[in-house]
């Protein structure tokens, strides 16, 4: 039955429809009619210290729950302030819904106080968005938003809505028949005669790869990936955003790929004569130079997005359509085959580079990140859920920490983005509450929304963040030591007792300096109650290697020196 409700209480009532029970937000005048209504919802309020801390919350949210995140926002700086972690969800296909406060319908266009056209400045980053100047239309709005954030490939969608639709009175009923949408992207069945074409490219592989994606995680397809793995004997390489999604255990995965991947991997991809690319996109990062990459192999690309097929790498098979059902039919067909020779090639190029199998690296007496990370992995038992900021940590990290199951680790790839690991844990924690949740971020980074430590005593997060505090913005640091003869132009920094910053905002602080503290140290964080920062000292101009330079193919590798952190190590 109708009954009498503002538009500002339909909002909560939809997002109710849709299954929401978080949201993440701050509050200003546009918007305000729904916040003065979200007293009367079930809906919980995550107040945050800065609007792109919601966006990378509500990001956070969806990566760890596998649903959409919700992040509200006022509109003019409110709104603007959405747009980093738009961004940073689109390029990663995450699914969220952001809505915004506009002001009223009749000062739309004469630059009202803290009036922005929100909708047209985000059309390049967001899947849709929609601006909403009626009340009867929010309902049916903010349905259609959560259908289209996470059908087909996910991504964000937002919602701005004037201030005079929140506040005007409709009759209004839930309404909760099928969404049909004009000219959406539909799936059908793969085309039987590509299924074959693959069957018999792989049927006469002889040195085959799969390369794993988040497409694998998106589409829940990490049994079925290694039931082809098993079935098959097909070695892994996967990306950044698709370490998980296979076991990193597994002894048929080999690692990383790309950019700052395994030297082996890199190097049996440009030696392979079949790549079955699951899920990913062949982003520049992965390919290096796209004209060189793997020009021996065939090349069979299953993945949800159609716009993703040839747009980088040219391949010969596609396969359209969500990845599990994909792998359903394909699977099935495939021969059991003997890779033997493949497998002592691969063994024979990975050599003795295998250090990062290593539990207990060599302590040199000095304090390493690699030592953080990789004892931060043995004594968590490669459990937790681990979100990174971006950067020469976010590559350690991949490195030494070993994830085995999927949705455990949660980083910014496609955009890059600085300060998205503190808030992303957050929303990681609020929609897992009972994950054990760290955070690994550079000094830089955490600096950016080091703000949100307010947000995690406020609402008595539990978060453990590991501050790989080098003093430099680290990433930044090794490309000029590279490519600029050591120019280091606003690399090094200043940075604040992170220590004394933790206690400032009612949280628990430990600085470690040596190999020796890291245990006490993580232990100490585990057992505390509430969100404790880690100020890990570690060298100041330490390397991530190995490295592709821009522009180089994938083979051609900076590898570390031997006279660094672990003489042995040749990737």
């Amino acid at each position: 039955m109708a009954k009498r409700r503002t538009g500002a209480q339909i909002i909560w009532d939809a997002l109710e429809q849709q299954g929401v029970e978080h949201v993440f937000g701050y509050p200003g005048g546009a918007i305000l009619p729904a916040y003065d209504a979200l007293l009367d919802s079930r809906i919980h309020h995550v107040l945050v210290r800065h609007e792109q801390g919601a966006a990378h919350m509500a990001d956070g949210y969806a990566r760890a729950s596998g649903g959409v995140g919700v992040a509200i926002a006022t509109s003019g700086p409110g709104a603007t302030n959405l747009v980093t972690g738009i961004a940073t969800a689109r390029l990663d296909s995450s699914p969220l819904v952001c809505i915004t406060g506009q002001v009223p319908s009749k000062v739309i266009g004469t630059d009202a106080f803290q009036e922005t056209d929100i909708t047209g400045v985000t059309l390049p980053i967001t899947k849709h968005n929609f601006l909403v100047t009626k009340t009867e239309d929010i309902a049916p709005t903010i349905r259609r938003a959560f259908h289209i954030a996470s059908e087909g490939r996910p991504g964000p969608v937002l919602i701005d809505i004037t201030k005079d639709a929140q506040q005007n009175e409709i009759d209004y009923e839930p309404d909760d028949s099928p969404i049909e949408l004009p000219g959406r992207f539909r799936t059908g069945p793969l085309n039987p005669d590509d299924v074959e074409r693959a069957v018999e490219i792989l049927a006469s592989a002889k040195r085959p790869l799969i390369l794993a994606g988040r497409g694998i995680m998106m589409s829940s397809a990490g049994s079925r990936v290694l039931d082809l793995v098993e079935k098959t004997r097909i070695p892994v390489a996967t990306t950044l955003l698709g370490i998980g999604g296979f076991p990193a255990t597994h002894p048929l995965n080999m690692g990383m790929m790309g950019m700052h991947g395994e030297a082996w991997v890199n190097q049996a991809i440009q030696n392979a004569d079949v790549l079955l690319a699951l899920g990913m996109r062949f982003d520049d990062r992965v390919v290096g130079d796209p004209k060189k990459y793997a020009t021996g192999a065939l090349k069979i690309h299953l993945d949800i997005d159609p716009s993703e097929i040839n747009k980088i790498i040219q391949v010969d098979v596609a396969l359209v359509g969500d990845l599990s059902s994909s792998l359903d039919t394909l699977t099935p067909k495939l021969e059991i085959q003997d890779l033997s020779p493949w497998h002592h090639f691969i063994k024979d190029l990975k050599g003795d580079s295998a250090v990062r199998d290593i539990q207990a690296l060599p302590d040199s007496g000095h304090l390493y990140a690699a030592h953080v990370i990789n004892d931060l992995w043995r004594l968590t038992e490669g459990k937790a859920l681990v979100a990174t900021d971006v950067g020469q940590h976010q590559m350690w990290e991949a490195q030494y920490y070993k994830h085995d199951h999927p949705r455990k680790l949660i980083t910014s790839g496609g955009l890059g983005t600085m300060g998205f690991a503190l808030p992303a844990a957050m929303g990681a924690k609020v929609a897992c509450p009972d994950e054990e949740v760290w955070v690994v971020v550079g000094d830089g980074g955490f600096q950016m929304t080091a703000a949100e430590l307010s947000t995690c005593k406020q609402e008595n997060l539990k978060v453990n963040i590991a501050i790989i505090n080098n003093g430099y913005l680290g990433m930044v640091r090794q490309w000029q030591e590279f490519f600029y003869d050591k120019r280091y132009a606003a690399t090094p920094m200043q940075n604040p007792d992170f220590v004394k910053l933790a206690e400032a905002h009612g949280l628990h602080g430990i600085r470690v300096e040596k190999r020796s503290e890291i245990e006490a140290a993580v232990g100490a964080a585990r057992a505390e109650e509430g969100t404790v920062v880690i100020d890990f000292k570690v060298e100041r101009e330490d390397t991530v290697y190995p490295m592709v330079a821009p522009g180089s193919t994938i083979e051609t590798m900076i590898r570390r020196p031997t006279d660094t952190l672990v003489k042995t190590e040749k990737s």
